[in-house]
């Protein structure tokens, strides 16, 4: 199993305190979690319970103190939230493809959970054994999820290109470029000789969107609470994509190349 302390189990969990304390500080729903229906009441309280939440699992995924059940605790979240509010909007118009962004992102973090739970040192118990059995959807959710976002960066590719830095020549060039980048990540993902080589260019592409893109896009305008939000999301899906890396090199044989654990 990988080491506790990784770049990736860091930003995911940096990630989840932070848009739990952007919960506390608005007292709304951000990014992460989309707003409850109208006729849900106590809109404010609901949202500052999952902001605690997040922020006590995201310090314990951190601090390495009950990674696991952490996990869980945001997994199950994650999975109510795909079920009962992401999902629902999207088959409201399932034809329109931008409307499963956030549906297959959400999916996508709830991998991150699964690896995370999943990596942990064997011990004999339900939950353990659930995760290392689930583990493989890691690749698979994150892997749907870049397939997605390729795709529609042909589909959507005007709107694309006005998210691309204005000082950087070439705009369609990139919107293209990072298109077929995410595609040949997503299938990199499910071809078990690629996947290590996916999950790490992957991470390292979406980390550059971070400072690139998304802090940049969130300094200009800080009133914009999701363009902050955007900031973690990119960066908790970075760490996801390094916490699969380190798995698949973990999981390699000793005595297999250069990259075999010595």
């Amino acid at each position: 199993m990988i080491a506790k302390s990784t770049l990736g189990r860091l930003f995911f969990a940096i990630s989840m305190v932070a848009s739990g304390v952007q919960q506390l500080i608005t007292g709304d729903f951000v990014r992460l979690v989309p707003p409850l229906p109208a006729w849900i009441p106590w809109h404010s309280f609901w949202a500052y319970l999952v902001g605690v939440v997040l922020i006590v699992a995201g310090a314990a995924i951190g601090l390495g103190r009950g990674v696991r059940w952490a996990a869980a605790v945001l997994g199950a979240m994650i999975i109510l939230a795909f079920l009962l509010l992401h999902l629902p909007r999207a088959l409201s118009d399932p034809l329109v493809g931008f409307m499963w962004t956030n549906p297959f992102k959400a999916l996508a973090m709830l991998g991150g959970t699964i690896i995370l739970a999943g990596i942990l040192p064997e011990e004999d118990s339900g939950i353990s054994r659930l995760f290392r059995r689930l583990m493989p959807l890691g690749s698979v959710l994150l892997g749907g999820f870049l397939l997605l976002g390729g795709v529609q960066h042909f589909v959507y590719a005007d709107f694309v290109a006005q998210l691309v830095p204005s000082w950087i020549p070439g705009t369609r060039f990139w919107v293209y470029f990072t298109g077929v980048a995410l595609i040949a990540g997503g299938m990199g993902l499910f071809i078990p000789k690629t996947a290590r080589l996916a999950a790490t260019m992957s991470g390292i592409m979406m980390l550059l969107w971070v400072v690139m893109l998304h802090i940049p896009r969130a300094l200009a305008d800080l009133s914009k609470a999701g363009e902050t939000a955007g900031v973690f999301e990119a960066l908790a899906l970075s760490g996801v994509a390094f916490m699969l890396a380190d798995l698949r090199r973990a999981a390699k044989p000793a005595g297999q190349g250069p990259t075999a654990d010595r």
